[in-house]
This record gives structure tokens, sequence and C-alpha cells, in this order.
């Protein structure tokens, strides 16, 4: 079996790296332990290295197109790895995932149409919203002693909402770790379906489950389901690739998918990334056994915090998926603006208020575990000693 080493302890100041920046971490934190920004400090994956720098060989970086072997690259890796075949057809590209969803969203709404969010979830949702001129209507989830789950009745009801045109899902969701089961999605699906709101489904972060925990991607329940839905998904997450900037919209209805194209063609949203093209292509093929074994070192790490934090008034549990943790502060009796500040003073740590998940998520902050252990291990000794302290 390949080995990689994950402990490696890489200088990631040496590029822009937004985690490790100041624009992040403000001009007074660049020694703080850096645990916001939702990627890896792991190198790519060596079959993804190795093909960029045959890119880079090559030495001719003019306009190209898309490469023959992408799509049955992606399309491959989603049959083999999450059993959803999806038609090449229904594929269109974009910069970002966060660019897919926006675009989906202005072609498929009008301004002042409502759209279902369940927080506490990923902060750039809020932002897509407003920016477009739609408005949040929230379906919050139900937390019970850490676990969280969906609030199916009050999500009938929004449903109803005459203005209620779009559900934002995250699946899995960020921040709060759970993949969703197959059950859960469909029951949402058939809610949706019902009132006619469509669903656009941020799934990067899909493929990042643990143990017996399955990411089922939406689209993939069946016909119905997949019609009444847009994917917005990428390698990004999974092989730590976001600086390559790319990612794909999976879109099995027609008409949804000519608007969209349309918006793609409005925005010109159609040059191609001669890196990012490469390393997809390498991933898709040749990324498994990297990401098998990034997903035990990660899972070890998580269980490595809930050891760490047992005996502390943190609350922690190992997520179903991600590499990003949702840590309960709320036993210290601390308000979100004293919280903060705590553990950048005290405990030495950048962590992801979690207030900016929406008002679920005062109390808790959002921990990235993708990092060397030895590092990890070091920061938690500080949290746990800022806490007995205090």
């Amino acid at each position: 079996m390949q080995k990689f080493n994950f402990d490696e302890e890489i200088d990631r100041r040496a590029v822009p790296a937004l985690k490790w920046h100041k624009m992040v971490l403000g001009a007074d934190g660049m020694d703080l332990f850096p645990a916001s920004v939702a990627d890896m400090d792991f190198k790519a994956p060596p079959v993804v290295l190795e093909a960029l720098q045959a890119r880079l060989d090559h030495g001719v970086f003019g306009y190209e197109a898309v490469p023959e072997d992408l799509i049955p690259a992606l399309t491959g890796w989603l049959t083999e790895r999450h059993n959803w075949e999806v038609d090449p057809n229904h594929i269109l590209r974009a910069p970002n995932v966060l660019n897919s969803m926006s675009m989906a969203i202005n072609a498929l709404s009008d301004p002042g149409d409502k759209l279902i969010v369940q927080p506490p979830v990923f902060f750039d949702f809020y932002d897509i919203v407003a920016e477009n001129g739609r408005e949040i209507l929230s379906n919050p989830l139900i937390e019970s002693d850490g676990d969280y789950r969906m609030d199916f009745e009050d999500l009938a009801k929004k449903a109803a909402d005459p203005r209620a045109k779009i559900m934002l899902l995250c699946n899995p969701h960020n921040p709060v770790g759970r993949v969703w089961r197959a059950e859960e999605l469909r029951r949402l699906g058939d809610i949706c379906a019902a009132h006619g709101v469509l669903v656009i489904s941020d799934e990067i972060h899909g493929g990042l489950s643990f143990g017996d925990h399955k990411y089922t991607p939406f689209a993939s329940l069946g016909e119905a389901y997949a019609r009444n839905s847009v994917t917005s998904i990428s390698p990004a997450k999974l092989f730590n690739l976001a600086a390559c900037g790319a990612a794909f919209t999976i879109v099995p209805d027609d008409t949804k998918r000519a608007a969209l194209q349309a918006e793609n063609s409005r925005l010109t949203v159609n040059k191609n990334n001669a890196f990012a093209s490469a390393a997809m292509v390498a991933a898709y093929n040749g990324g498994g056994p990297w990401l098998d074994a990034a997903l035990k070192y990660l899972e070890a790490n998580a269980r490595l915090v809930v050891d760490m934090l047992a005996d502390t008034q943190i609350e922690s549990r190992v997520p179903e998926g991600t590499f990003l943790m949702w840590l309960d502060f709320r036993k210290l009796g601390m308000d979100p603006v004293e919280l903060h500040p705590f553990l950048r003073e005290q405990a030495n740590m950048q962590l992801t208020r979690g207030i900016a998940f929406g008002e679920e998520g005062r109390g808790f902050a959002r921990l990235n575990i993708a990092c060397p252990r030895g590092r990890l291990k070091a920061a938690l000794e500080a949290l746990v000693s800022a806490v007995t302290a205090s």
C-alpha cells in the first residue's frame, strides 16, 4: 500500500495562503494556530503533482479547450465511488462552487424570491443570497446533545411559502459535519418537490466521510429528485485543490440547464485553466489511494480532538464527514464577542466564529483539523491550558 506523509510540516507562508495570511489572521495574529479557512495543510496527491509538472514542462499556456479525458474522469469517479451515473451532457463548468450556486440562483429564481437554508450553515450561503437580491428563509437544524437533524415539519411550512423558490442544501453539512442519509435527503426532496422548490445542493465535501457514514449525492436518489436539482461539486476539498479554481454544475433537467448555460454565456464563464484541468484529471483518475489515506488520518485527528477535550467544558464529537469540527463552548458562559478574543489571546488559536453560521452558532466555533497531527496536538494543549486557567 502506498504511503503518504501527512505529518510533513510545509511552510505555507512561502505562498500567499489565505489561512496563514494577515487578511484572515490580522496583522497582530500571524503567530496564531490557523484553523479557520477550510483547506488542508497537506500536499496534493503525488499523481496531481506529477501531472502539473508535466503540464508545466510543456511550456505553452495559450487558450485551451476542455481536455477530452476530464469529464470521463469525473463521471468515472462518481460512478465508482458513489454509484452515481451522471450523463456527461448534464455537466457544466464553473470557476468554483459558490460561483456555480450563485449563477444557478440568478438563472432559476427572481429578485425578491426566498431561499431556504438550514443554519448553522456555511456563512457564504447568506452572502450569495443577499448579494443576488433574494431573501433568507431559515429552517434551523435541531440540535440535541451535539447531534443535529433536519426539522422536516418546519421545512414543510417554509417550503409552502409562495415566495420560497429554492432550497440551498449543504451535503455533507458544513459546519456540523452531518453526512445526510438517503432517507433524510429523500424526505427533504419530497417536501421541496411538493411545493415547487428547487434544490441547489452544495456537495463540495462529498466523499469526505468517515467509517460507515456514506455520502449520498442528492441527485443520485432517482430521476425525479435529479430533475428538481442543481448540484455543485469540485475536487477542491477532496484533494486540496482550492487554489486551482475549478468546479462543475450538474443539471439533469434540460430547461434548467439551458437557463444556466445562458447565464454562463452572459458572464463569459467559458475559459479553461490548463493547470486546473491537469490536476483534476489526475486526481479523479489516480487520487483515490491518497484520499483514502487522508480520511484515515483526518479521522484520527478528530478522535484526538475529542480525547484531549474530554475533561474540559468544551464539547466535541467526531464528525460524520468533512475535516471540520463543530466545537461547543457554551458551558464557558462566554458571549461570542468574548469567545473569539479569548481563543486568540489565551489559546493562541484562530477558529471560525460560530455566530458567522447563523444565530444557531452562538457559543460554538469551527475547527479545521486538516493539518499535521503534532501541530494540532500542540494547539489543543494550549486550548486545554487556557480553558483550565479561565
